[in-house]
């Protein structure tokens, strides 16, 4: 697997991860939410927020799929990408290509920035509802086929809260012997 050697795992916080970039399962208000959302902006403080609303007063949010960049404020990232994940309908209403979307979307605005270290979370998988091993699945394959082609983001690492995540991309990212 090429470029595996950028590619890491972490099980941690994602508001308390030191890297250039985390990237924030937002919800297409950008105001934000539960779960990760929710998390970023409490840790991150106001910054985030004002520039939320200025996002969504230029261009009314976020659509499913799509990314935008915003300030760390009082995280120890300097930006945070919002992605917008879809909910899970089963699997019929095109949910595996907005999914990898978000990872794609998110890698072309760290690399437009100059971003050289980029933190994910488990995108769409907390209220959206996204089953664990297919979301696993479409973050691996995407972010490998992006670094494949792109010098930046120079590392990306998937940050996952819990055991089950933690296994499924252990699996994975397993480096063969």
């Amino acid at each position: 697997m090429p470029h595996s050697h950028r590619i890491h795992l972490m099980q941690s916080d994602i508001t308390k991860v030191n890297t250039d970039a985390i990237v924030n399962a937002a919800n297409t208000s950008l105001l934000g939410g539960g779960g990760v959302d929710g998390a970023i902006h409490r840790a991150g403080g106001p910054a985030i927020l004002a520039e939320c609303r200025q996002i969504v007063a230029r261009q009314g949010g976020c659509k499913t799929g799509e990314a935008v960049i915003t300030t760390g404020g009082n995280l120890p990232a300097s930006y945070v990408i919002h992605t917008v994940g879809p909910v899970w309908n089963g699997g019929h209403k095109n949910e595996p290509a907005l999914l990898a979307n978000c990872y794609r979307h998110s890698l072309e605005l760290a690399e437009k920035h100059g971003i050289k270290t980029v933190a994910f979370p488990n995108i769409s998988t907390g209220i959206y509802g996204y089953p664990k091993d297919q979301a696993a699945h479409i973050a691996v394959s995407t972010v490998q086929d992006f670094l494949q082609h792109h010098a930046l983001p120079e590392q990306v690492t998937f940050v996952v809260f819990d055991q089950d995540n933690l296994s499924l991309y252990q699996r994975l990212l397993k480096k063969p012997d």
